[in-house]
């Protein structure tokens, strides 16, 4: 029983750390940093005329309904014109993208009739960029008019390499559970990455809005399937940072419902898996003390470990109850059943179209886990190709 014990705290420890235990620890050292060590206010930016070229790449597959307005959003831009290079890379479009994107003269469009992946596209447009900062967003994210200034203002660090900026999602409606779920996790994400970017560096970037230093730029493999964290890792992998700024940010619509949802985790979950294993090495404390700890809380336990335990402490719960093994046991086995009753009644709810926060959180945390398993079987299938299977949106 001993044994079982150890196990069931070992795992109940791991669950616990990954999701609250980690934020509480970061939050704790941040305000030792902030007491002994503050950081430097964020540099001004120099005149309009000195500010730096860069360019804006958006790659694209088949997003002809998105292109009006994408352009649109990209005009409203607060960047001097003559500074802002609007690339589009159009990876394998078999619609008309191509034939909107041509009536643009103030554009440059680069098109690959084979479609070969995000990740290779992005490296098809960077052979064409002549920019030393290049911001990578996705065509059906619309972004704040000051975006560009602000992330080219963190860059004036010269230690930071990479930028990221914040995702925030939108609901179309009050019923859509998949995009409220959605947006309530990465409340949760940006503000673990604001404190990772505060204390050393943030793990990494979404694609929906970074930029990167060219000049310490590292290709990520063709074949990547999280080709923005990729990017940005390598980068830090070199000694640098990734700053995180939520004055440039990137909005856009949730998934169209849980369906969509589960393809989005699934390539994540995949990606996130191929990236642990390319970047095992930044897992050495002796190499890499801080990022180490960053990296392995924030990314690889949630990635790999954690879902295992969480599972795992379905049986070693049952069993230590069955065995008598004290009434702390049933306690903790009747906080387990009541969570994945109210999942099972979020489950419920969702298919229906109703929504309670109460039973959709438990829900939503539960479809990010099980997701995690079915992208083993994605990154099965998908090893050898980076290319993405849009998501609906809302």
């Amino acid at each position: 029983m001993l044994t079982l014990k150890v196990f069931f705290w070992i795992c109940l420890a791991i669950v616990f750390y990954t999701y609250l235990g980690y934020g509480i620890l970061l939050y704790v050292l941040l305000l030792l940093k902030r007491l002994f060590r503050p950081s430097p206010p964020l540099p001004v930016l120099p005149p309009d005329s000195q500010l730096p070229d860069v360019t804006l790449m958006i790659c694209a597959y088949n997003e002809e309904d998105i292109i009006s307005e994408k352009m649109e959003n990209i005009r409203q831009l607060d960047y001097p014109k003559d500074k802002l290079c609007v690339m589009w890379v159009t990876d394998g479009s078999s619609d008309r993208s191509n034939e909107l994107l041509s009536q643009y003269d103030d554009i440059l469009l680069v098109y690959s009739p084979e479609r070969r992946g995000k990740a290779a596209a992005m490296q098809h447009g960077l052979r064409e960029n002549k920019a030393e900062y290049v911001v990578f967003t996705d065509a059906n994210t619309m972004l704040n008019a000051s975006s560009i200034r602000e992330i080219v203002r963190q860059f004036l660090d010269a230690n930071v390499s990479c930028v990221s900026g914040e995702k925030r999602v939108a609901a179309r409606d009050e019923g859509q559970i998949a995009a409220q779920g959605e947006g309530l996790y990465w409340r949760y994400e940006s503000t673990l990455k604001r404190w990772d970017s505060e204390f050393y560096s943030a793990m990494g970037a979404a694609g929906e809005l970074f930029a990167v230093r060219m000049s310490h730029y590292r290709e990520a493999p063709a074949n990547a399937l999280l080709d923005d964290f990729m990017m940005s890792m390598l980068i830090v992998k070199d000694g640098h940072r990734i700053a995180y700024t939520s004055d440039a940010y990137a909005m856009e619509y949730g998934s169209a419902n849980m369906h969509e949802e589960s393809k989005r985790k699934r390539r994540i979950a995949a990606g996130g898996l191929q990236s642990i294993w390319w970047l095992r090495s930044l897992m050495n404390p002796f190499r890499y003390p801080v990022v180490s700890f960053l990296f392995v809380s924030h990314r690889v336990l949630r990635w790999s470990v954690t879902p295992l335990a969480m599972l795992a402490l379905i049986p070693l719960n049952l069993l230590l109850v069955l065995w008598s093994a004290g009434p702390l046991y049933v306690v903790i086995a009747v906080l387990q059943l009541l969570f994945y009753a109210a999942a099972a009644v979020g489950w419920l709810q969702a298919r229906i179209g109703r929504k309670s926060k109460l039973f959709y959180v438990p829900y939503y945390f539960l479809f990010m886990n099980v997701n995690v398993f079915r992208g083993v079987g994605y990154l099965l299938t998908h090893r050898t190709s980076g290319a993405w299977e849009k998501a609906k949106r809302g």
